[in-house]
């Protein structure tokens, strides 16, 4: 696909300098391009790449001022990172919008429906009684069970598995080898240390404008509904039980876990290989770092955790502070003791 500058400036509220009726085709690395590449600079470590740069355009901020001449073409916005932001948006959904009908082999039951721009991919399964809205992809090999509901203009990724009754709202977007669904964790321990499964009926729900990473795993209630609300954005590797809630706007990044009917708030930031354990409440704009493990109810917003167990960042920097030191401070009390 082939735009001229003038339709990407048009389209990132930017203004030209040079000649607008150029094409490029291809987004670049400042310090990589190449003819019909556009590329942008926001980082004044880059600099330097612009005067030698090949890119047929850079993307830069408005207060940008060149120490020398340059030979590309400019597209001058507000803010470059923004800027070039907003042209990656655009040409992903592009790509991954762009197709439409139906690949075969393909199954989709009689009793479900599908809006209007779909697409199915290859070897991609339908169930009964599904409700696909306007603009939904399915793309090759997923698998979306029975009574599954799917908002407009979502993305199913190759692989991804949406189990029955799960409904998931608008604009989400399911990464390759997600599990949405699957049964919780759920075991009765018996007399004899044996373990009794414990049905897991329930489902997940997905809000809009949700993102579930590769290979991320979302287990179904017990009874009611496992939720994951507007905005939240889910790494790949995270694995969340049976009748968790999570918030508005909360990132968790690759190889969290979450145990069960644990409530986690809205705008939390979750860093990875984070552990929390089940059945407490965690509050809004709660920032955990990486590593840390969570065994308690963090009831005060806008706390930043970390550690095992994890503890409020200025008493764990104090105390880090100390235990690092611990050898030499070892040393000094052996001495104290032979001058006793």
């Amino acid at each position: 696909m082939e735009f001229t500058l003038d339709q990407i400036a048009a389209l990132i509220n930017g203004k030209v300098e040079g000649d607008g009726s150029l094409k490029v085709s291809r987004l670049d690395k400042i310090q990589e391009g190449k003819p019909g590449g556009i590329a942008f600079l926001s980082n004044e470590k880059y600099e330097q790449f612009i005067y030698e740069t090949e890119a047929t355009a850079v993307i830069v901020s408005e207060n940008f001022k060149p120490a020398r001449s340059i030979k590309c073409n400019l597209i001058r916005v507000k803010n470059a990172y923004t800027g070039f932001s907003q042209l990656l948006e655009a040409y992903s959904n592009i790509t991954k919008m762009g197709k439409v009908g139906v690949e075969q082999p393909s199954y989709f039951d009689e009793s479900s429906v599908q809006g209007d721009a779909g697409y199915r991919g290859a070897f991609s399964y339908v169930g009964k009684n599904c409700k696909l809205g306007n603009g939904v992809k399915i793309h090759a090999h997923s698998y979306i069970g029975d009574n599954v509901k799917i908002g407009d203009h979502t993305i199913i990724h190759p692989g991804a598995k949406i189990c029955s009754d799960t409904v998931i709202g608008s604009h989400c977007e399911i990464h390759p080898g997600a599990v949405i669904g699957s049964d919780g964790f759920g075991f009765a321990p018996q007399e004899d240390g044996s373990y009794k499964t414990i049905p897991q009926i329930g489902n997940v729900i997905i809000e809009d404008y949700v993102s579930i990473g590769a290979n991320a795993t979302i287990d179904c209630a017990t009874m009611g509904s496992t939720l994951i609300k507007k905005g939240a954005k889910i790494d790949n590797l995270v694995q969340i039980a049976h009748n968790v809630i999570v918030g508005e706007n909360t990132v968790i990044a690759s190889q969290t876990g979450i145990s069960g009917s644990t409530e986690i708030g809205n705008n939390c930031v979750i860093a990875g290989q984070v552990g929390i354990v089940g059945h407490i409440k965690i509050a809004d704009k709660t920032t955990i770092g990486a590593k840390t493990g969570i065994s308690r109810n963090i009831n005060e917003s806008g706390k930043t955790l970390f550690g095992f167990v994890g503890f409020d960042i200025k008493d764990f920097l104090k105390s880090y502070s100390i235990f690092k030191n611990l050898p030499s401070l070892q040393d000094r009390i052996k001495e104290l003791e032979k001058k006793q």
